[in-house]
Order: structure tokens, then C-alpha cells, then sequence
């Protein structure tokens, strides 16, 4: 039985829907809905203007209709008589096939075809920082290796806590709140579930991490590298495949180690990784992460070789128990439709052609990586990212529409990007 919002509004004593959905740059766009009109939103969506936003239209489209779905419902812990609602894009009567959410259903899609569903969850980090941007919002937090400060992050218990009392209140399990490695950076992290729900649950919360800090005087950024002697936002990925109540990254054969299954679904990954590096690190800012030098703490927690491993951190993928593997591509700007689109993509082409992912290494790849034979290399920037999923036959196969539309509009990105001039450009070449 359909999920009928005009009954929830009056229910809920909800006065507001934000009919929200994400464009291919990983922006969210929403009208604000009173709930007198929600009956006639949920039947044929919210109008937009394709081209005011970041797809691949022109101002001679047709209306674009954003299609509430109900089962995405959530209201505003710190404004209960708002309810923000995940949306299906749809244009002529017909899914947008460049849509992020669209994409992610046709992929889960596919996978239900044989059989097999995705869960995710996702480790999102985030700075505190100052309403202009230009530093950490906490002036004490000055420790080298500031992971963890217990000191750190009581100073913003207020805002921590609303934020972690709000997932509590929406039913996700939060479970555990920590400082990460940068200074002014933190992380929270909520249970696991099919990869749409999640993907709704990570935009929801960058909406609502945002909201909060702004609500406190701060400002909250998942910015892949805001600060360059600063360990970047990364948004690690665990991936499990299940069968109903079935894991299929579990093996009786093998418990220690991940199932044959497991197996072949990193090896689809780590084939397509370089192309998978557009996605999941879509900005000029992401390679500044992933490329990095070592940071004030030590290290970048980041990968920038293609291999994979036990529970061992200097790796792009970390088996770190038989039920699940950790993707440490993924950053703070990532999409979190299409990051679930694209893994899932290259996943079951592992399946589909038993693709192996060669020896798992042990090694620390910061310091050994070098030896490592035949271990591929992430891109260097977002145009070596671009050309890699460009030339991927898997993604292109897979994903359809969508490949040649984000490419148009993030090589008119990185074009942006080359144009302009930089201090270091004028402060190194001035004299040559």
C-alpha cells in the first residue's frame, strides 16, 4: 500500500515538504511544498528547470519533474514541521536517464536480477570551520596527531550531539561520533542498509550536518581538501552482498577470508578503479587528497595506488572482516547516488566475468608501494579521471546516458579550472 503524504502531513502536523533531489555535481535542489499542495506533488512531481541546474539540458527542455517517494520520508529532527522527501527525476513521461537516483534504482535493479542486493555504509568526515571558510572553527585544536582528542570533541558536544540525537530520532543507529585525523574534522557514523537507503541517508545528512552548524554559528564543509596541510574528508564505502538474510561475502569454506563472490566483485572494482576515480573523486580539489604528501599528522589516510588488502589502511581496498569491504576511494564531494551507481556497476561486471583481483598485499604501500609489481596508479587529476571513464567499457555499458552527459559537463569543469591563473603559477614563473 502506497504511502499517501497528505495523511502523514495531517498525522505529523507537517506544514512543509522539501521535494529534494541531486544533481550530477552532488548539489541539492528543492522546492519547498506546503502541505495543502503535497497530494498534487506526489502525484506528478515538483517542477523544475533542467538547465538551471547541473544536467546535461538546455533552457529548450521540457519541464523536469522531481517525483517525491514517500519511503524517504524524514523529518527535520531540528525542524519537525518540515519533512524532506528523496526524488525521481522525470521529464515526457519517462525516467531521466542522467538522473543520480534514477541511475542507482536501474543498477539495484540489475543486481536483483541475479539475485543479489547491495548494502552500504558510509563514513562521511567534515570540518568545522569558520562562516567565511577560511580556517577551523576551533582555535585550541592544535595537536599534531589530533585524532580522536577526547578535549576537541566535547567543545563541540552541542553540536555532535544534535546532530548524532537526530539520527536516533529518524531510527538510522548511530553508533559512534569521533575527531578524525585533521584538526577540526570529524566523523559520524549510523548502521548499514540497501545502498538507496543509505544514498538517501548521506544526502540527507549532509543537509543536516550543514543545517546544524549553521543553526551553532559554524559552518560545515565536506570538502575533499580544505586545508592543505590537513588530512582531506574522506567518505569510505563498506560493501556486502546479500542474498535475503544470506551474506554472500561470507564463506563456510573460507571464514577468515571473504567469499569467492567477494572476491570477484573487487576484482570489478579494481578493473575499473581509474574510471571509478571520476566519481567517486569528482573535483579538481579531490586529486589533492588522493595525491597527497604527508600531512601534519603523519599520514593522508588516503590511496593513491590501486590494490587491496586485509585490515590494513594504505590500501584503496581494505578487507578488514569476511562480511564486508571498505572502498577508501570515495570523498566528501562525492554524489551519493551515483558513488553507489558506479561501485555496483563495476561490481557485477566483476561477477559477470569471475574478474580476479589479483594477491591481496600486506604490505604499508606508503612506504613499500614501490615494490609492489604490477599495481596500478589512481589518477594524478580530475582530466586523467575524466579520460579513464571515458575510455571504460564497463561504465559506459552499464551506465548508459548518464556517462556522456557528466563527462560534457565536468570536462567544461576542469576547462573552467585551466583557465584560470594561480599564485604559484605567477610566483614560480615570473622570472623565467
Amino acid at each position: 500500500m502506497s504511502i499517501d503524504l497528505a495523511e502523514v502531513a495531517a498525522k505529523q502536523a507537517i506544514k512543509y515538504f522539501l521535494i529534494s533531489y541531486t544533481d550530477l555535481f552532488g548539489s541539492q535542489r528543492a522546492k519547498l511544498v506546503p502541505a495543502s499542495a503535497i497530494a498534487g506533488m506526489q502525484k506528478n512531481g515538483a517542477g523544475f528547470a533542467g538547465f538551471a541546474t547541473w544536467l546535461d539540458m538546455t533552457p529548450a527542455d521540457p519541464d523536469l519533474f522531481a517525483r517525491p517517494d514517500p519511503e524517504g520520508l524524514v523529518v527535520l529532527p531540528w525542524k519537525p514541521e518540515v519533512a524532506w522527501l528523496p526524488a525521481d527525476l522525470w521529464m515526457d513521461g519517462k525516467p531521466v536517464a542522467q538522473g543520480p537516483r534514477n541511475l542507482l534504482k536501474a543498477q539495484i535493479a540489475r543486481a536483483a536480477e541475479q539475485g543479489i542486493q547491495m548494502k552500504t555504509g558510509v563514513e562521511c568526515e567534515f570540518f568545522l570551520i569558520s562562516p567565511d571558510g577560511s580556517a577551523i572553527a576551533d582555535p585550541a585544536d592544535t595537536q599534531a596527531k589530533p585524532c580522536y582528542d577526547q578535549q576537541a570533541l566535547m567543545r563541540r558536544y552541542d553540536v555532535i550531539t544534535e546532530i548524532c540525537s537526530g539520527m536516533e530520532t529518524l531510527g538510522w543507529g548511530p553508533y559512534q561520533n569521533d575527531h578524525e585525523d585533521a584538526n577540526g574534522q570529524f566523523e559520524m557514523n549510523w548502521h548499514y542498509d540497501d545502498a538507496l537507503v543509505t544514498a538517501d541517508r548521506q544526502s540527507f545528512f549532509k543537509y543536516m550536518v550543514k543545517s546544524v552548524a549553521e543553526k551553532h554559528g559554524l559552518r560545515a564543509t565536506f570538502m575533499p581538501k580544505p586545508f592543505a596541510d590537513l588530512t582531506g574528508n574522506g567518505c569510505h564505502m563498506h560493501v556486502s552482498l546479500w542474498r535475503d538474510a544470506l551474506n554472500l561475502c561470507e564463506s563456510d569454506e573460507q571464514p577468515a577470508d571473504i567469499s569467492a563472490l567477494g572476491r570477484y566483485f573487487i576484482g570489478g572494482v579494481i578493473h575499473s578503479a581509474q574510471a571509478l576515480a571520476a566519481i567517486c573523486n569528482p573535483t579538481v580539489n579531490s586529486y589533492k587528497r588522493i595525491n597527497a604528501p604527508r600531512t601534519m599528522s603523519g599520514a593522508t589516510w588516503s590511496p593513491n595506488s590501486i590494490s587491496w588488502t586485509g585490515n590494513n589502511r594504505t590500501h584503496m581496498i581494505r578487507v578488514p572482516e569476511a562480511d564486508r569491504f571498505e572502498l577508501r576511494l570515495p570523498d566528501g564531494a562525492a554524489n551519493p547516488y551515483l558513488m553507489a551507481a558506479a561501485v555496483l556497476a563495476a561490481g557485477l561486471d566483476g561477477l559477470a566475468h569471475a574478474r580476479d583481483p589479483g594477491p591481496k598485499l600486506s604490505i604499508n604501500m606508503y612506504t613499500e608501494g614501490h615494490r609492489a609489481p604490477n599495481v596500478g596508479k589512481l589518477p594524478l587529476n580530475l582530466l586523467d579521471a575524466l579520460r579513464a571513464l571515458e575510455a571504460s567499457e564497463v561504465l559506459g555499458e552499464a551506465l548508459g546516458a548518464f556517462i556522456p552527459s557528466y563527462l560534457k559537463l565536468k570536462h567544461a569543469e576542469w576547462n573552467d579550472y585551466a583557465r584560470h591563473l594561480t599564485r604559484w603559477e605567477r610566483d614560480t614563473t615570473l622570472d623565467c
